[in-house]
């Protein structure tokens, strides 16, 4: 029996990239069925209400293998709903938002090549959305910290390290201020440590990590980062810049028994319907997808042919030094598949 994914395309750029990554799969010789479902700001810029993923899309998530999610807005302002990739990841416990990180051949590479793995909690911290008024003056935002959701955080990313072959996980925190959840999520990476002996584990202060990036990036080749939800969020995305392009970095929100797959980078609106941006991101996380589904084979083909696209460096993307449209580039990822 087939798998099923639920596919939302998602807010400006998102449509045009969720057909190119469907095309892709499909070129590969995909099984998976993919079931359209709506979610995101121009759905409810029409429907309105207290969520941006209609009830029908939360019924079919819970029928379905995995989710795909196109680049979705979220609204600012007090009062409006939260994120799409927030709720679900919540929704379903998918504590595990991961980006792996590295440089193509052939691209730029603003401070040389780069290869690690990017693992942030991705229910809990400030994204639990809880502010309080206190007066006029005085604004509080709750950081939730749980030791249930560390643990398994820390589990995941000394898994991935094994899985890699590594022999690093390196937590970030700020424990000196925020001693209590901080600590608490160090407490339970220590805890996690000690079932994975042979692996070495570099505590880093968020602020002193932001520097050694740029400073010294290559010293943290073949690890894993690892931290709380808000401070993943800000570092991954500075780690995104090491390779050239956001538009390069895909990324999975993974559970014990549900997973979601997406491009790391944001809706773009301004250049919505113009061909333009980078496929390589929603392409690739599409090809993870399939891997999670059991399409080994296939996800590894795309892998492949979209490595091979970019080496050969002739249908590339402005972001990457090129002239090629969206499109252009993913027919010539599908032309490698054919």
């Amino acid at each position: 029996m087939s798998k099923k994914a639920a596919i939302i395309k998602g807010d400006g750029v998102g449509p045009e990239l969720v057909d190119a990554m469907i095309a892709v799969t499909r070129a590969a010789g995909t099984n998976v069925e993919f079931i359209p479902c709506e979610a995101g700001a121009t759905w409810w810029e029409a429907q309105g209400g207290d969520s941006l993923i209609p009830q029908q899309t939360w019924d079919l998530l819970e029928k379905t293998d995995a989710c795909f999610k196109g680049p979705t807005t979220t609204p600012g302002g007090a009062g409006s709903p939260k994120s799409v990739a927030v709720s679900i990841r919540q929704k379903f416990n998918l504590y595990a938002n991961v980006r792996p990180t590295r440089t193509f051949p052939n691209t730029a590479k603003p401070l040389g090549d780069v290869n690690f793995v990017c693992v942030r909690e991705g229910t809990e911290g400030l994204y639990i959305g809880e502010e309080i008024k206190l007066t006029d003056d005085v604004y509080i935002a709750i950081r939730k910290i749980t030791r249930t959701n560390s643990s398994l955080i820390a589990r995941y990313a000394f898994e991935e390290a094994k899985r890699r072959g590594w022999k690093r996980v390196v937590p970030i925190h700020k424990s000196n201020i925020l001693k209590l959840t901080c600590g608490t999520f160090l407490e339970e990476v220590e805890k996690v440590h000690q079932n994975y002996p042979d692996m070495e584990v570099w505590e880093y202060h968020i602020d002193n990590i932001a520097q050694q990036l740029i400073k010294n990036p290559q010293l943290f080749n073949e690890s894993i980062l690892l931290s709380t939800n808000l401070f993943m969020d800000v570092i991954s995305e500075e780690c995104s810049a090491l390779v050239g392009s956001i538009g390069l970095i895909y990324s999975a929100n993974i559970g014990d028994s549900y997973a979601m797959f997406e491009p790391a980078h944001g809706s773009a609106p301004k250049y919505a319907g113009q061909d333009k941006v980078n496929p390589v991101a929603t392409i690739l996380a599409g090809a993870w997808m399939l891997d999670y589904l059991g399409e080994k084979e296939q996800a590894k083909a795309i892998f492949d042919a979209t490595e091979s696209v970019i080496s050969e460096g002739k249908h590339v993307t402005y972001d990457m030094g090129g002239s090629a449209k969206l499109s252009e580039m993913s027919d010539a990822i599908i032309a490698k598949l054919e």
